[in-house]
């Protein structure tokens, strides 16, 4: 799924996009090194206790592998690598960018949401990565990666979304866990911003449904046919 895509400039170093785009998507992925976020980033049990956030989570069983260590070519580890590339978005209703010779943890990415006939360039850092061998809330042994991405300046929305690939050592159930809390950041142009009212979050829930679909796909190595330019 997706592949190089090089920049419309010579100067410019090739990046991985996970679906077609335009090369002014791929000129915005370029100002992303310059821009902080646009928000405070806060606890999620902070932003389940304020009103002011919208908070979304799903838990999905993507499938089963033998108890113990991660198969190499098993459940978990397709999962994973589909995290890492950002293979599990639904490219009809966004598209990732982003330089994979760059660290996961520190990681820009832009994310160029589709809407009808309408596209909408969305940058986003990524950050506290986890790879890992723990216990779970009960004591139960987890092998884990995941990692977030923050809002950056000019998205459309302020927040934070999390992803966690767990597989249950003791039952060798693989699971995807998303989470995020969100609020629609100050839109200048007044058509986006009715648009986004009237749209963005249906929007988003239907990201956060194709997600869990897609990487349970992914999980069983029945991966979705790439989408038309």
């Amino acid at each position: 799924m997706g592949g190089l895509r090089h920049g419309p400039h010579a100067h410019e170093p090739p990046v991985v996009v996970t679906a077609p785009v335009s090369d002014k998507a791929i000129d915005y992925f370029h100002t992303l090194e310059r821009r902080g976020l646009n928000f405070e980033p806060i606890s999620w049990q902070d932003a389940c206790a304020d009103p002011r956030w919208r908070t979304d989570q799903s838990t999905r069983l993507l499938a089963a592998e033998t108890p113990g260590d991660p198969d190499t070519q098993g459940p978990y580890q397709r999962a994973i690598e589909a995290l890492e590339a950002y293979e599990f978005a639904d490219p009809d209703i966004v598209r990732g960018v982003y330089d994979p010779t760059t660290p996961l943890d520190g990681r820009n990415m832009l994310l160029v949401g589709r809407f009808l006939h309408l596209r909408f360039h969305m940058g986003v850092r990524i950050g506290g990565v986890v790879d890992e061998t723990a216990t779970d809330e009960e004591d139960r042994p987890i092998r884990s990666f995941g990692w977030h991405y923050r809002t950056l300046e000019d998205h459309l929305e302020q927040g934070q979304m999390d992803y966690e690939i767990r597989k249950y050592l003791d039952s060798g159930e693989v699971e995807f866990r998303v989470r995020g809390y969100s609020r629609a950041a100050p839109i200048g142009n007044p058509v986006v911003r009715l648009g986004f009212a009237l749209f963005g979050r249906r929007q988003q829930a239907r990201f956060y449904r194709n997600i869990v679909d897609r990487m349970a796909l992914i999980a069983t190595d029945d991966r979705p046919a790439p989408p038309p330019t």
